[in-house]
């Protein structure tokens, strides 16, 4: 039985309930895992969801990204350890780097993003253990300070969602697996995975246990062009002026092919003319075929495949809109 999983809250299509009930019929089609996104597009939070999501399912493993900073480690390590007793031990979580675009989102002051993700890291560890505990790093300072209870799993998985060289070789050092980023090919896979394991062997650590989950999109129809026009609006959202230095330029330096430095300028002016709408009609066909999983049925399960033989252990299917979720199920169903 091949491993898979169900990504949702990404798109603003799918609501909290929707997102339960899918997930619950992921699990019945034998699906490992029901990913969140918590986005820097301001969709729904994470623990609610997550909450939701544990109460409708069973066995389904859960993750989710949470940006750090956005919450003290404190409190990640307090809602992790109750979301895991929650889900009866199902949790995992892949805390994300806050970038400069995060910060000025959130209103924050902007700090080293590697440094404040390995540190809320390595201090939300040591929390979660149930001790009362004391760490002394840059930005993050406590003083024998634990959690009221004791948490019904002393160590969460932690798998680190990474885009950049610098995100991929923190993963490989201090993750427990990573999650890839969405809108990326299997050749950018390949690229990636080669960083994570060259930082790990670094570092000393065994692969063996490490795991490699890559968000993939998707766009199912029974027409090929119909699927690339139906996602489209999820690949632009990755080349939005704003997010173009944090997300295309990272991939073009891990080595994404299908991105041509020659077209930035160009996204850039068409959204500048025409907003978000011209943007995505900007981006070319080859975009959305070399980034995505996308095409007719059969056109899905192969592209997916050659993500899982780039070394994606367990591919997390983000369904580009409503309708196709149920049939995305359908045709990655493992029960």
């Amino acid at each position: 039985m091949e491993r898979v999983g169900l990504a949702l809250g990404y798109g603003k299509f799918t609501d909290v309930r929707e997102m339960a009930s899918f997930m619950r019929g992921a699990e019945g089609q034998g699906y490992e895992m029901g990913f969140f996104s918590e986005t820097i597009e301001l969709m729904r939070d994470s623990v609610s969801s997550l909450a939701a999501i544990a109460l409708a399912t069973d066995k389904l493993i859960m993750g989710s990204t949470q940006i750090v900073r956005l919450r003290s480690p404190v409190v990640m390590a307090q809602t992790l350890a109750t979301l895991d007793e929650l889900s009866n031990g199902r949790m995992t979580l892949a805390p994300g780097a806050c970038t400069k675009s995060h910060s000025n989102v959130y209103c924050l002051e902007h700090v080293s993003p590697p440094l404040t993700l390995k540190e809320w890291v390595e201090s939300i560890r040591l929390l979660l253990t149930g001790e009362k505990i004391s760490y002394e790093g840059e930005v993050v300072k406590l003083d024998n300070v634990g959690l009221g209870w004791e948490p019904i799993r002393k160590s969460i998985p932690l798998h680190i969602p990474a885009t950049s060289t610098t995100g991929l070789r923190l993963a490989g050092e201090i993750g427990d697996g990573v999650i890839l980023n969405a809108i990326c090919s299997p050749e950018y896979t390949v690229n990636a995975l080669k960083i994570i394991r060259e930082s790990a062997e670094k570092a000393g650590r065994d692969m063996a246990n490490f795991e490699v989950a890559q968000i993939i999109n998707c766009s199912v129809e029974d027409d090929h062009q119909t699927a690339l026009d139906a996602i489209r609006w999820e690949v632009a959202t990755k080349f939005d002026p704003v997010q173009i230095p944090f997300i295309a330029g990272p991939k073009l330096r891990v080595g994404e092919p299908y991105i041509n430095k020659e077209d930035i300028p160009v996204f850039e002016k068409a959204h500048a003319e025409g907003g978000m709408e011209a943007l995505i009609n900007a981006i070319p066909d080859s975009y959305v075929e070399g980034m995505t999983a996308s095409g007719t049925p059969d056109e899905v399960k192969a592209r997916v495949q050659q993500f899982r033989d780039a070394g994606v252990k367990i591919p997390l299917l983000r369904p580009a809109a409503a309708h196709q979720t149920q049939r995305l199920l359908d045709l990655f169903a493992q029960a």
